[in-house]
């Protein structure tokens, strides 16, 4: 284990996706220290994966460069990829964190020339686009990956193909001899900003998630829609590579269900709509668009984008919670089996491809920490009076990017009044 770093006027941020990044950079432009963890290769999180931002439709890029081109010029913060939190041990204005930073491979020496991605042959599913095709087992994680520097998957250690990225690398960045390390860490307040993770859509069975190749989910599909996805922008099926031009879109798959999760995910409306309009966008007047729905719920300034797609003739809306998929083995074609709510007539509908609108769950994880930290009935983190460790983004509910900057900026603020009055302490005492 490592000597501690930091101090008590610290702030852990812990998940560098945008609620982390947002957080990290306001407290720090505050004039705090600010280390920030993320246990990937790479900041960003899911809306780095995202192809374009509803209600505007722009791509992500810019608002994720715009933080990046932040945190670069920011001595305050300290970025650790590839490091989770074991456990938090203390109370407000005085915890103990111990990191665990999983091996890279790759130093601080890596200029992302690629040579050592070139040199391997193995191939791992590309977490990049949800596994929907393979990368090269040396890879940079996407182009705007930050750090800008390699992974070797730790899959390839120890083989010949470990070695030939070692010696394709011309600058020495590659280190096969990396271990994981354990570091402890004095701060003084936390931000737990861990994002969502998608519902398991295998786990609502009439659907056939898994067992049926045309199956997706709208995470999948905004990959397959994306031009530096596995497709390069087509949308096309898994199963045979054939153009999907009759796409049905179900909402709440894994929301507002008993069985699954009992809250609203808030995107999951919003995400649907704007990816008609990429079917659109592919197909014009050949494509096809048919959303299954409880109730659209488009909130605020949302509301001029359903009207919007509302008017759109190549998308119909059915007021149905689909009650079965079943697939159509010669085509690969999908039928989808229900009713109607509105004339109540069943319908057994064909469809080239089902994406279905997942629903957010918080990405908590099960790190050993203080247990002034208590979640709701569905996970989320709720704030705790008197407690220096604050949710922010979608750790402490499901939200859109707009609301996750808002939330991590307000959890900033009450993290810079702990360390605050924990500094005023010190110099009382």
């Amino acid at each position: 284990m490592t000597a501690s770093i930091a101090t008590g006027e610290t702030i852990l941020v812990v998940g560098g996706g945008t609620s982390g990044m947002t957080a990290a950079l306001e407290a720090a432009e505050c004039g705090k220290q600010v280390i920030l963890v993320e246990k990937n290769s790479t900041l960003g999180g899911r809306v780095a994966l995202l192809y374009r931002y509803f209600p505007k439709l722009c791509h992500p890029t810019c608002g994720i460069e715009i933080n990046l081109r932040r945190l670069r010029g920011n001595r305050n913060v300290r970025v650790m990829t590839m490091t989770e939190v074991a456990a938090i041990k203390g109370a407000r204005g005085n915890y103990t964190a111990t990191l665990k930073v999983a091996p890279r491979y790759v130093t601080e020496s890596c200029t992302a020339c690629g040579e050592c991605a070139k040199a391997v042959s193995a191939e791992i599913p590309n977490p990049f686009n949800y596994g929907l095709n393979n990368t090269k087992a040396a890879y940079l994680p996407h182009s705007m990956a930050y750090p800008q520097r390699y992974v070797i998957d730790p899959s390839i250690i120890g083989t010949p193909d470990a070695d030939k990225a070692k010696a394709a690398c011309k600058y020495g960045a590659v280190d096969l001899d990396m271990r994981e390390q354990t570091i402890e860490i004095n701060v003084g307040a936390v931000i737990w900003a861990t994002g969502w993770q998608p519902y398991d859509a295998a786990k609502i069975q009439p659907y056939g998630y898994g067992r049926y190749p045309n199956v997706i989910t709208s995470l999948e599909f905004e990959r397959l829609a994306d031009t530096h996805g596995p497709t390069g922008g087509k949308i096309l099926r898994p199963s045979d590579g054939k153009e999907a031009k009759n796409i049905a879109f179900i909402q709440c798959a894994g929301s507002r269900d008993e069985n699954h999760l009992r809250h609203c995910s808030r995107i999951c409306c919003m995400a649907s709509l704007k990816q008609t309009q990429y079917v659109r966008e592919a197909y014009g007047e050949d494509g096809k668009s048919t959303i299954y729905y409880i109730d659209i719920r488009a909130i605020d300034r949302f509301e001029d984008f359903y009207q919007m797609v509302l008017k759109d003739p190549t998308v119909k809306f059915i007021k149905s919670k689909v009650a079965r998929i079943a697939d159509e083995s010669a085509t690969g074609n999908l039928i989808l089996h229900g009713v109607d709510t509105e004339g109540y007539h069943r319908y057994a509908t064909q469809h080239d491809l089902v994406v279905l609108a997942v629903g957010m769950q918080p990405s908590v994880n099960g790190a050993d920490i203080p247990a002034e930290i208590i979640a709701d009935s569905s996970g989320f983190l709720e704030a705790t009076p008197g407690s220096g460790i604050f949710g922010a983004g979608c750790a402490s509910g499901a939200l859109d990017v707009n609301r996750s900057v808002q939330h991590a900026t307000a959890a900033a603020l009450r993290a810079i009044q702990v360390v605050n009055k924990s500094a005023n302490a010190e110099v009382g005492a």
